[in-house]
């Protein structure tokens, strides 16, 4: 009988779930709504009648621990906690009411991106690596640290927000309700801002002059880059450069070995990577320069949400053997 755990990704509009075994292959997996549910306990009734469904039709298997990432995760509480992107407000209780369903083994939750850092250590390209972090391009900026081989909570849960550390006091307006974090210009959201910045600033033919904010996605802007398109490959340029600067200050914090990138934006490869090493570099502590690799993540492309949350749990299973 084969040993699996569950890996659950709750994101905004959709939960991606799926049974993973101790090599990260995903041997059956699944989707379902996140929206639509106002009251939580409907939305995990909802959860829990598809991943039976899944299991009933997976091979005979014992599952030994569940795994789950989620925005705004609190590790140390097993809450989701005040996410802006959810129905759910406030302070909810995920953890708890998941032991009903899956008694006397591990269940265990964090947010995203530091599931997505124990993903990388574990099925990724940190294997080996003690002291690195993960940044996710996504709709935001996420970051997950790990230092000493452990991934750092902080005193409360909330460390590594990186994405609302500030670029610019007077700069964009947030969703944190601050302005100038960096994930307003870092991000697939960020550089949406940014295109939109540029056609302004250029009367050049552009593919994208024609697109409404609403209408314009990441992937349009990185498919843009990729044919050459200049308002594209210029918001390429300018995110990799604020991106660069923000990474020069976090490896003044963290001193990492390695800083991997993951998410949609990484696919315009050298068009974000080139400007990001360039002026991580230019930017770099001087005891630090040349030391620090940049590198796309191991899991890019692959279905990372749910590899990096079944991690979390093979992680407190291996340390309980």
């Amino acid at each position: 009988m084969q040993e699996l755990v569950l890996g659950i990704d709750v994101g905004g509009t959709n939960t991606k779930f799926g049974l993973v075994n101790r090599e990260g292959e995903i041997i059956a997996e699944g989707t379902c709504k996140t929206g639509g549910f106002p009251v939580f306990k409907n939305y995990l009734t909802h959860l829990m009648s598809n991943v039976d469904e899944v299991r009933a039709n997976t091979i005979e298997h014992a599952l030994i621990g569940v795994g789950i990432g989620a925005p705004n995760g609190n590790y140390y509480r097993g809450t989701i906690e005040h996410a802006s992107n959810l129905e759910w407000k406030g302070i909810v209780p995920f953890v708890e009411p998941l032991k009903s369903y899956f008694s006397n083994m591990p269940i265990i939750l964090t947010n995203d991106a530091n599931a997505a850092a124990i993903g990388e250590m574990t099925f990724g390209d940190a294997k080996g690596m003690k002291d690195f972090i993960v940044f996710t391009l996504g709709t935001g900026l996420g970051s997950g640290i790990v230092a000493n081989g452990e991934v750092i909570y902080g005193s409360d849960g909330f460390a590594g927000e990186i994405g609302h550390t500030l670029v610019n006091v007077f700069g964009r307006t947030c969703g944190c309700g601050r302005k100038g974090c960096l994930e307003t210009y870092v991000s697939a959201t960020g550089i949406k801002r940014t295109v939109y910045k540029l056609l302004a600033d250029y009367m050049c033919d552009s593919e994208l002059r024609g697109v409404s904010f609403n209408d314009l996605s990441g992937k349009m802007i990185t498919d843009a880059a990729l044919r050459g398109d200049f308002i594209a490959v210029q918001a390429f340029e300018y995110t990799g450069r604020i991106l660069g600067m923000k990474l020069a200050d976090t490896v003044a914090h963290f001193n990492p070995e390695a800083i991997f990138l993951f998410g949609g934006l990484v696919n315009a490869g050298n068009l974000l990577m080139n400007p990001a090493k360039f002026h991580m570099e230019d930017n770099m502590l001087h005891c630090c320069k040349g030391k620090v690799k940049l590198l796309v993540s191991g899991l890019q492309n692959k279905n990372a949400a749910v590899m990096g949350a079944s991690s979390l749990a093979w992680r407190e299973i291996d340390k309980a053997r």
